[in-house]
């Protein structure tokens, strides 16, 4: 199995904090992926994705938002998003110094959402995005979507969306996407809610293999 070790860079603000996961081959590029509203970097959802990328070459930091890092439980607060936004950027930084192809960012749920606007706000900072189970809407309120930043996200994007999510169906996900100029795709994953099918003691084990195979088909191994 590829090793991984914590990783730590406070040499900015907001810090990076997480697991950098280094494959046995020579990597090339690099993927960061951080979590939702509710849950760390160590869900077991990210650790089978950055073993399953790194198994594929990719150098992988699963890192904790700024918000998690100041509070071990609980969702984030109103007023966090933007040090949130700013954590993930120097999380992007952290990784340029120690990768030497493209980088890529990844988030689930709130980290996704987040990792959009931060790419709408400032372009080129990566070469592509995966967002899983993005939080299109709250549960039952189907027209407040967050879809506002979506005509300025300049690169392409490859979204999983469970069938069965309350934060967003794959006909109203198919809908969102067009909105965005750059290239997408949509990965439906039959039968899952919110959580991917990774809810508990609950695992998936076919679903991380399966994300990889479909981002290098999207983006080119």
């Amino acid at each position: 199995m590829p090793d991984y070790e914590p990783f730590t860079d406070t040499s900015v603000e907001p810090p990076v904090r997480g697991f950098l996961h280094r494959p046995r081959s020579s990597p090339t590029d690099a993927i960061i992926l951080t979590h939702g509203a509710g849950g760390n970097c160590r869900g077991a959802l990210l650790a089978a994705l950055a073993e399953a990328f790194a198994t594929q070459g990719f150098k992988v930091l699963r890192c904790d938002l700024p918000f998690r890092q100041s509070r071990s439980f609980g969702p984030p607060r109103p007023g966090d998003a933007a040090r949130d936004r700013s954590g993930l950027r120097n999380a992007i930084g952290a990784m340029r110094n120690v990768a030497t192809g493209r980088i890529f960012l990844g988030g689930q749920s709130y980290g996704g959402r987040q990792a959009t606007i931060l790419c709408a706000e400032h372009a080129g900072l990566v070469n592509g995005m995966l967002l899983l189970s993005y939080p299109l809407h709250a549960p039952g309120k189907l027209d407040q979507l967050r879809t506002q930043h979506f005509p300025d996200l300049k690169i392409p994007s490859l979204f999983v969306q469970g069938t069965s999510d309350p934060f967003g169906s794959i006909e109203e996900m198919r809908s969102a996407l067009k909105l965005i100029p750059a290239p997408t795709s949509l990965v439906p994953v039959e039968g899952e809610g919110h959580d991917l099918g990774f809810k508990g003691k609950k695992r998936r084990d076919d679903l991380a293999p399966m994300i990889v195979s479909k981002f290098q088909e999207f983006f080119g191994s």
